[in-house]
């Protein structure tokens, strides 16, 4: 437990937005991380190592270049950004922004964890459910998904962990606005830039320190417990 006198209001502000840009990263990623990981894991197509491709590129290209990108297409003037702002839609230098790249950059991790999921499930169970009668949709949620669970744990703690510690697309989209987009990661940076600001920064990683093992280790428990009720 993390006192509340320990950090002060701008750093209590950096953490919650923090968390709340990662939590919203990682739900809003996780159902098309799955249909992704089951189309590259269940289907061949023609494109599929391009699709395999794109989906990883975020962990290829350098952060900054993904935040330059997203700016570019989701920016006010930008191809989607125009389209999305008469809607009251607005990306460029907001948390929601903040969330979008961190989605996107935790995104592969997500697909990766999943898929080697998907592909360990053995395909005869689910065979021997269609023999029954079964349609397909009731197949993948009462036999598939509940094999995957602990993939699709490992993934999200990836995603989550991912969206946590990202700086370099997030800095680069949204900026470094306090209070705004100033995520965990920004406020370190923040903090080594300015005079007296090294102890502030080593709190806020021990803070970081502590959010990532805590989902790590409730990722654990909650595939312990799922393991147990198979």
């Amino acid at each position: 437990m993390i006192p509340t006198d320990w950090l002060g209001p701008q750093e209590w502000q950096a953490v919650r937005l923090s968390l709340r840009v990662a939590g919203v990263a990682t739900l809003v990623s996780l159902p098309f991380a799955i249909g992704v990981a089951w189309l590259l894991a269940r289907r061949r197509f023609p494109g599929h190592g391009l699709l395999s491709g794109i989906v990883h590129l975020p962990l290829i290209l350098p952060p900054v270049v993904t935040g330059y990108l997203l700016l570019v297409t989701f920016g006010t003037q930008g191809p989607v950004g125009s389209m999305l702002k008469p809607l009251g839609i607005v990306f460029a230098f907001r948390w929601t922004g903040a969330a979008l790249a961190c989605g996107i950059m935790g995104f592969p991790l997500m697909v990766r964890a999943i898929r080697l999921g998907f592909e360990a499930v053995d395909p005869r169970l689910e065979q021997a459910a269609a023999t029954l009668g079964a349609p397909r949709p009731w197949i993948f949620l009462t036999v598939t998904l509940p094999l995957i669970l602990p993939a699709i744990l490992a993934g999200a703690t990836l995603g989550f962990a991912k969206a946590m510690g990202e700086f370099g697309a997030t800095i680069t989209f949204v900026s470094n606005i306090p209070g705004q987009t100033q995520t965990l990661p920004s406020a370190i940076y923040a903090l080594l830039q300015t005079p007296s600001g090294e102890s502030a920064a080593l709190r806020l990683v021990a803070v970081s320190v502590v959010i990532a093992m805590g989902a790590v280790l409730v990722s654990e428990w909650l595939a312990r417990r799922m393991k147990g009720r198979g």
